[in-house]
């Protein structure tokens, strides 16, 4: 989609917002569009009465959320059309960006988007759940398609190099066997090898044996993040041979969301994010699942600010630990990985055996390859 081009002047114009009219003059039909759509979204910010600026008008010709979705996806390039929606939605908490059904049918799909879905979904008539799922199908769709990569990369099987491979993938390719095998076509004068057969490295079956996985995560507001990349992990470790994975939802009360773990987007439509924390009841929850604890490893994904009794927590992750699983607590799970968490309830659970950190969705399959080993 093509979009008008403001001139130096203008985009300094745009930036500074009305005061600079004077220095920087005015603005050509398009750039006045964008300057109304700009001031529509950051007009509301309260600073900037504390700073001498004109607030944003309050009359009848102002922009609906509509209307102004539609002016910043034809006045915008993609990457500010993603910023403008983030912030409206972030940053002034305007609902209506993600309730209106005429919104979401225009907006762009993005992470940010689909955090806002999860959080105002209970706010939806069935008519704009229906086109919430859109965001939801395509967010989940493009992490899908980035993490199902990454966690096959970190359960393939060792390279086993007395075997040979018909599978032609990069990461089986046999560099030395390959030139050993091409020799003979070495052009000394040219000094360059001409390879005719390509040569592939066979893998080791990794699991013999069956290991299961148990996502406890936690629906607290603050894990949203977490929960959306848990339930994409689920979903790329439900059909790995070897490997069965149940994935529970938590706050005060306990959901299993098993059987909706193929497909992440149902899973993520049924989420209730908010309310208390009762860590302990998910990890007895889980207790109750173990079968093998020697063959059982349980992602425990929270901020760790325990609502009920931090000491009972503490005893339930050491009964696990103790019988022969292997626990892992993570206090964050996202691209980022940046974690918030509550650092004495972690420091507990570490002292009874269990490992804390945050990661990334590709270091947890990392992480559990490694113990499955």
């Amino acid at each position: 989609m093509s979009f008008p081009i403001p001139t130096a002047l203008a985009r300094w114009r745009l930036l500074l917002g009305e005061p600079a009219q004077g220095a920087l003059g005015g603005l050509t039909d398009a750039a006045q569009a964008a300057d109304a759509a700009l001031e529509w979204l950051y007009g509301r910010d309260p600073e900037r009465a504390l700073r001498g600026e004109r607030s944003g008008s309050l009359d009848p010709s102002q922009l609906t959320a509509p209307d102004w979705i539609n002016d910043v996806h034809r006045l915008f390039p993609q990457e500010v059309i993603e910023r403008l929606e983030r912030d409206a939605v972030e940053r002034y908490g305007i609902t209506e960006v993600v309730t209106s059904l005429d919104v979401l049918e225009r907006i762009e799909p993005s992470p940010s988007l689909l955090r806002a879905v999860l959080q105002t979904k209970h706010l939806m008539n069935p008519a704009v759940l229906a086109a919430a799922r859109r965001i939801v199908a395509e967010v989940v769709r493009r992490l899908m398609d980035k993490l199902a990569t990454e966690v096959r990369q970190a359960f393939a099987g060792p390279r086993d190099r007395r075997r040979r491979s018909r599978l032609k993938i990069a990461r089986n390719f046999d560099f030395a066997h390959t030139v050993r095998r091409n020799l003979a076509r070495w052009d000394p004068q040219r000094r360059r090898l001409f390879v005719e057969s390509l040569q592939f490295i066979s893998r080791s079956r990794r699991h013999a044996q069956r290991w299961d996985i148990i996502l406890l995560v936690d629906q607290s507001g603050s894990m949203v993040d977490s929960v959306i990349h848990a339930a994409v992990t689920a979903a790329c470790l439900w059909n790995l041979p070897g490997m069965s994975t149940r994935l529970v939802a938590f706050d005060t009360a306990v959901v299993d969301l098993t059987r909706d773990v193929a497909d992440p987007v149902e899973l993520l439509m049924k989420v209730q994010l908010g309310g208390g924390t009762d860590i302990a009841k998910a990890v007895a929850y889980a207790q109750g699942h173990v079968a093998n604890p020697a063959r059982t490893l349980i992602v425990l994904i929270s901020d760790f600010y325990e609502g009920g009794d931090p000491g009972e927590l503490v005893r339930r992750v050491q009964a696990l630990v103790q019988a022969g699983c292997r626990v892992l607590g993570l206090a964050a799970l996202d691209a980022q990985a940046k974690p918030n968490y509550d650092r004495e309830t972690a420091a507990r659970l570490v002292k009874v055996g269990a490992e804390v950190g945050a990661m990334t969705p590709g270091e947890l399959a990392a992480w559990l390859a490694g113990k499955v080993r």
